[in-house]
């Protein structure tokens, strides 16, 4: 069970969440960009401009499912019930991250290979609705529905339950000390990326394919990358990945914490 001391408002959640995903950037991008001191945060506006809100939409979507499923104000929720609630910020999000992940992702391949298809994002997004209308920009939809649900599931149940198991007894959740919340934050986006790497690498590879290379979708791309490469393919840049997950991840759950406690500070009653 999770201690639950203040009701749970949605709108906090949405406003800390956003500062939690700037606080995200600002620890994770320099893990992105390491080419010596003086370009560690280079080019970091961008990344912020565009986690801030998908991370605020995320946290939205956490705080609204944890409030759907009380019948009071008090009522401590189930880890099952948690792990529901974090599925429900994996559908929010999925409205955001298809679009910009699949903008992304050609224009990463298209760096990559040489060509110059599109001469930036919104030329992307523009010739991708132009070829194949809101479909196009939203290829993807089902994989990354598949990625996100569970894994924002396992997100928050796993903060939430590090949270009460780090929490000294007699204690209450609300008083856990920074060094805890960094250590339940990193570990929950460990346990986040742990779920969603497989299903992004075959979304990767799926939002990438010419159109009709893979008419059954998802299976046909997880047929396809077995054979040719096996079942390790689906654990593609495992280890860069969690190199960044855990103090990136820290550091968000450490931002949204800090931005909660001054926000319930300043409007109590919000």
């Amino acid at each position: 069970m999770t201690d639950q001391a203040k009701p749970i408002s949605p709108l906090k959640n949405l406003l800390a969440g956003g500062f939690g995903g700037m606080c995200l950037v600002f620890v994770g991008h320099p893990l992105d960009t390491v080419k010596g001191i003086t370009g560690l945060y280079r080019g970091m506006a961008a990344p912020i401009i565009g986690v801030t809100p998908m991370f605020a939409v995320c946290f939205f979507g956490f705080g609204l499912g944890k409030k759907l499923q009380q019948k009071h104000p008090d009522d401590v929720l189930s880890y099952p019930q948690l792990f529901a609630a974090g599925m429900l910020s994996g559908v929010f999000t999925t409205g955001i991250m298809t679009p910009g992940e699949r903008i992304k992702c050609l224009l990463q391949i298209q760096a990559s290979s040489g060509e110059t298809k599109y001469t930036g994002t919104l030329d992307c997004a523009k010739k991708l609705y132009q070829e194949s209308g809101i479909r196009g920009i939203y290829k993807g939809t089902v994989l990354t529905l598949m990625r996100d649900v569970p894994a924002s599931g396992m997100y928050f149940m796993t903060y939430e339950w590090l949270k009460n198991v780090l929490t000294p007894e007699g204690k209450s959740v609300s008083e856990l000390s920074v060094p805890r919340i960094l250590v339940a934050g990193g570990t929950a986006g460990i346990f986040n990326w742990a779920v969603a790497i497989p299903p992004d690498v075959l979304k990767s590879r799926f939002q990438t394919a010419p159109p009709g290379k893979y008419p059954n979708g998802f299976r046909d791309v997880l047929r396809e990358l077995i054979q040719k490469e096996g079942v390790t393919s689906l654990y593609k840049g495992f280890n860069a990945v969690m190199i960044r997950a855990f103090p990136a991840n820290a550091a968000c759950f450490l931002g949204f914490e800090v931005a909660m406690k001054f926000l319930n500070w300043v409007t109590p009653n919000l």
